[in-house]
């Protein structure tokens, strides 16, 4: 007996990640891929974390550019 086979309109959907789990994004990435990866992570718009990580690197003088070095050698 054969079945019938129905399909979805719904647009094919890349693949997501399960959970919250931090890697850096390599090809979004501009230089090391952190803020590509973070951006994922949170569901956010790459380049509204790109700016805050700038602002906030200009008003900590320069503390998150450390950071940043940190998550690139830590982070897959």
């Amino acid at each position: 007996m054969m079945t019938d086979l129905r399909f979805d309109d719904n647009p094919v959907r890349p693949a997501r990640r399960r959970g919250n789990i931090f890697r850096r994004d390599r090809q979004n990435g501009k230089i090391f891929g952190v803020c590509a990866g973070m951006a994922e992570a949170l569901d956010l718009d790459v380049t509204l974390v790109r700016v805050a990580w700038i602002a906030g690197t200009l008003l900590g003088f320069g503390a998150l550019i450390l950071i940043y070095l940190l998550i690139a050698m830590i982070a897959d």
